[in-house]
């Protein structure tokens, strides 16, 4: 994948250039509550300002579907983009027209504005032509920094790409290189991790992956529904039984492709879901029937920690059990400090992402010693899954 960087960004002092930038953080009472992916996109932001770039960023917050909502609006986030970049940050009350075009023209080398929402308008989602000119008319560069949004084809997140000279931001940048040694050319051994609870939302990862690594750790709820498709009674566990025609055809497939399936050998079993519920640790074939699976055993701790010692990269998707109550979190634990001890070793490219699994490589203490951690969530997963990304396909030339 060929792309062209901030480094090939020259004489840019004065240039109008649009950042598209992921803001959709967590707020509770008017107040930004983690401000991860405002520090993810700093250093862009920064490194333009400091170029003398007029620097205006895009972004969208919620979902409010083409309409204007008051507790949607970027201007609850500008003073926590403020606080992040020890700048002031302009704000603009739409993101084209007039009131736009009034902010831009009043911007001095260096500074930063933020448009309103894009998502205000029917015109970023549906990617419409004259929207999207709308939006180019406000620069003469384009930088996305987005890479959580590149798998819609956006006015903000691909549409711009056609108008305007197109760049990767920092944060894009990393993502992409971090990927295309995860699963895009790696060093072979290839581990994949895949946890959670269902199978059925991960049937096209799974199917991906058996034809990409070389061995497929399974873990979470969806290796109970693998367990079940062996003919393991797994009692009360979180288990989809009508899929175990798809996890057999999955097991087929892995070993066709000469991938090594990891499942569980035995389990800490518990009669209820909660936080230091009494439990014992059993083989996956003594699982009673009034019994629930929440963690993967000892046992399959030190198979899938054998697999990651014989691993060059390791792609992870899920927790190994019910990480969030304890003492349900000691498998993923045990991993996450075992893959970050091999990746700072240099014997391991380690590249994690996904909602929960962010949660837990630092719950663990050690989402800062993996090669990558993203923060992605949909466009990570969708990249796992081998689909296109708009966002990327148009940086690269894939128009």
């Amino acid at each position: 994948m060929t792309f062209k960087t901030l480094d090939d960004l020259n004489d840019i002092a004065g240039k109008r250039v649009l950042v598209r930038v992921d803001l959709n953080v967590p707020v509770s009472d008017g107040k930004v509550t983690d401000a991860t992916r405002i520090e993810r996109v700093a250093p862009t932001i920064l490194e333009l300002s400091d170029k003398g770039a007029k620097v205006i960023l895009l972004a969208h917050f919620g979902r409010p579907k083409g309409e204007v909502v008051a507790d949607m609006s970027l201007r609850t986030i500008a003073p926590a983009v403020e606080a992040v970049l020890d700048r002031r940050v302009h704000f603009a009350s739409d993101c084209i027209g007039d009131v736009a075009k009034s902010a831009i023209d009043a911007l001095q080398n260096g500074d930063i504005l933020l448009l309103e929402n894009t998502r205000f308008h029917k015109g970023e989602e549906k990617n419409t032509p004259e929207f999207t000119a709308a939006l180019a008319a406000n620069g003469d560069i384009y930088v996305n920094d987005a890479f959580s949004a590149a798998h819609r084809a956006h006015a903000s997140t691909e549409g711009l790409a056609h108008h305007l000279p197109a760049y990767a931001g920092r944060t894009m940048q990393a993502e992409l290189e971090a990927l295309e040694k995860g699963l895009g050319n790696p060093t072979r051994p290839v581990v994949a991790i895949v946890g959670g609870a269902k199978v059925s939302t991960k049937i096209d990862l799974l199917q991906n992956l058996v034809k990409k690594v070389d061995a497929l750790v399974i873990g979470g709820g969806m290796a109970n529904t693998f367990l079940a498709a062996q003919g393991i009674n797994v009692g009360k566990s979180l288990c989809e039984h009508d899929l175990a025609e798809t996890a057999r055809t999955i097991m087929a497939e892995a070993e066709k492709a000469g991938c090594a399936i990891v499942l569980p050998v035995d389990g800490v079993v518990a009669r209820e879901f909660k936080a230091n519920a009494a439990n014992e640790t059993v083989a996956v074939s003594a699982i009673r029937a009034d019994a629930m699976m929440l963690d993967v055993g000892p046992k399959s701790v030190e198979k899938v920690n054998d697999w990651i010692s014989k691993a060059a990269t390791l792609v992870w998707n899920g927790p190994l059990g019910a990480f969030e109550i304890e003492p349900f979190d000691k498998a993923t634990v045990s991993a996450a400090k075992h893959a970050a001890a091999q990746t700072v070793a240099g014997k391991l490219v380690s590249v994690a992402g996904g909602g929960d699994t962010v949660a837990a490589v630092n719950h663990a203490g050690v989402g800062d010693e993996f090669t990558y951690v993203s923060t992605a969530g949909g466009a990570f997963l969708e990249w796992m899954e081998g689909k296109p990304l708009p966002g990327v396909d148009i940086l690269s030339g894939a128009k």
